[in-house]
């Protein structure tokens, strides 16, 4: 689904992250508010910070997320940006760093 996508509205959980980094799409941010520790808003938080994505709080939702994704579809220039910026932070190898580390703890 994030293939056909040009914008993507979204949680930010570690894994929604994750796959959004490696897809390089440009994404609107709705952190869970009940998430343990409010993790969430501190993972998107993180991504606006670096440039690599919008964040509307839950609480906010109704009244600016229409109105940011309208913005943000006819703002092509900041779309590109966005995606630029969360390609730069997708780990593509995890696979190979975490059997190095293993293999590193076995010997």
């Amino acid at each position: 689904a994030y293939a056909a996508a040009d914008l993507v509205i979204s949680r930010s959980g570690a894994i929604a992250i994750a796959e959004l980094c490696v897809m390089k799409k440009a994404v609107v941010f709705v952190p869970y508010p009940f998430a343990a520790e409010d993790h969430q808003t501190v993972n998107a938080q993180s991504l606006v910070n670096k440039n690599a994505g919008i964040m509307i709080k839950d609480s906010e939702a109704l009244e600016k997320l229409v109105p940011a994704i309208i913005s943000l579809s006819k703002d092509e220039s900041k779309q590109q940006e966005l995606k630029n910026n969360i390609g730069k932070l997708a780990i593509t190898n995890a696979d190979e760093i975490i059997a190095t580390e293993i293999l590193k703890m076995i010997d």
